[in-house]
């Protein structure tokens, strides 16, 4: 009888914020065909709604303040901000947005959204892996989703030609996202 009365367990989305002490969104990109430069964004905060039950993932938004370029090299990261690349003073945020995912397996998930760079707005898709969600082991902390992403984009396509012809900086960025994000 109680079976009967019983209401079904439904799924429950959750918000999530990333914390930002603990995200990295970084970058690597060809240098004159040696190696490849790993560069990072000091400041990024975003947000996205997930049901761990249903794996439901929606309302995605990251942003990066494009003047927290980091390469460990200070005049490159002076050229980073300039009118060549990232020109941080016109455009101080980067953002990528996407309404949904899309469950690929039981942890990983294709996300396609609009990467908006220097005023226009392109596609991008990530392929993220949901490392982990638990309760925060440290000093009661909330209930915390760890995720890892990868994708890619031509800057040529935002119009951020700077050494592409003459191939002294590829035209291809890896970008690399890692963070921590808490349930609100």
């Amino acid at each position: 009888m109680l079976m009967l009365c019983a209401s079904p367990v439904r799924a429950e989305p959750a918000e999530y914020r990333i914390d930002t002490e603990h995200v990295t969104v970084a970058f690597l990109s060809a240098h004159i065909g040696y190696a490849k430069v790993l560069g990072q964004f000091l400041e990024v905060e975003g947000s996205y709604v997930f049901d761990e039950q249903t794996g439901a993932l929606s309302d995605i938004e990251v942003v990066v303040n494009t003047a927290s370029v980091f390469s460990n090299h200070d005049d490159r990261d002076d050229h980073l901000r300039s009118g060549d690349f990232l020109n941080s003073r016109r455009n101080p945020e980067m953002t990528f947005a996407a309404q949904t995912g899309a469950r690929t397996s039981q942890r990983t998930f294709e996300i396609t959204g609009q990467l908006e760079l220097l005023g226009s707005a392109r596609p991008l898709t990530l392929q993220a892996t949901w490392n982990k969600s638990a309760e925060y082991p440290f000093g009661g902390s909330p209930y915390v989703m760890g995720v890892s992403a990868r994708g890619a984009i031509r800057r040529s396509e935002f119009g951020m030609t700077y050494g592409v012809d003459d191939d002294l900086v590829g035209d291809e960025v890896e970008i690399i996202i890692e963070f921590e994000a808490r349930r609100q």
